[in-house]
């Protein structure tokens, strides 16, 4: 019932109102006997009850009640049990018992300490059981949330694959080698175009340093209109640079490829020279 230092606090609720067995209730008052702290917190409890006990309404008994249950009694009794005319005696003024009337008064106040004591420890379980579900319904979303960015992520890598793929491995791309006409190990870049999507895939190789204020820029070249500028790139230290589907809008037949020096951040129309270029085969769409 009780730890090594002191009552808790349910039990002494419960010891005050009585609820307990007879076994723990005298657990309880031998502890209380050598504990002021427990003594203190439960007359603190017991106050705090009595202060609710007086705050019940209560109902005088009606009038004319008395009279009608000795009434009734009287009317129940055969006729030679009729008790013989009394002897007028002094009034007499009755004597209540004032320990009985405490005690009486005593048990029926604990009657509704007792269902507020068990509406209380019901609304704690409750209180503790809904914290609990909520906290589990908050890691659960959160969890939720992470799987759909997850699948989110993958599906988008798998898209982007898929589209790599499709360009590499489709039998009406056009493949392009662009180079300056000179031996190896010159400048040169393969290109990889399907029109039908506007899916273009560079690899450029052996491709002369820039200033850091310059790019590559690629450009595809319609049958009809002017060039489209189709990604920008700048050459690592062996030379190498790619464009990987760029935006280009799709449907344009390109007739050839192109690659210029342009300033940082690109350009709207090529700047002379181009310096590296390569002719579009016929496409079989």
């Amino acid at each position: 019932m009780t730890d090594d230092r002191h009552i808790p606090q349910e039990e002494l609720v419960l010891h005050a109102m009585q609820a307990l067995s007879g076994e723990e209730s005298a657990a309880v008052r031998l502890h209380l006997a050598g504990c002021a702290e427990c003594r203190e917190q439960l007359a603190e409890i017991a106050g705090d009850l009595a202060l609710v006990a007086m705050s019940v309404e209560q109902h005088a008994v009606p009038e004319g009640a008395r009279q009608r249950f000795v009434d009734r009694i009287t009317a129940g009794l055969p006729a030679q049990a009729e008790l013989p005319p009394r002897t007028e005696q002094p009034a007499r003024t009755p004597v209540i018992s004032i320990a009985r009337e405490k005690q009486a008064a005593r048990s029926w106040m604990w009657v509704p300490w007792t269902a507020v004591a068990a509406l209380l420890i019901l609304s704690t379980v409750l209180g503790v059981k809904i914290f609990q579900m909520n906290q589990h319904l908050d890691s659960d979303d959160a969890l939720l949330r992470q799987e759909e960015r997850l699948i989110q992520r993958q599906n988008g890598e798998n898209i982007r694959a898929q589209a790599l793929l499709d360009v590499l491995t489709a039998p009406t791309a056009q493949r392009v080698t662009l180079t300056t006409g000179k031996n190896p190990p010159a400048p040169s870049a393969r290109a990889v175009y399907l029109a039908s999507r506007g899916a273009l895939i560079l690899q450029a190789s052996n491709m002369q340093p820039l200033p850091p204020n310059k790019t590559y820029e690629l450009w595809v070249i319609p049958a009809s209109g002017a060039p489209i500028p189709a990604g920008l790139f700048r050459p690592d230290a062996s030379g190498s640079g790619s464009v990987v589907l760029p935006s280009i809008p799709a449907g344009v037949q390109a007739k050839a490829f192109g690659i210029t020096i342009e300033n940082e951040g690109g350009s709207g129309t090529p700047t002379l020279p181009i310096v590296l270029s390569g002719a579009a085969p016929t496409s079989g769409e």
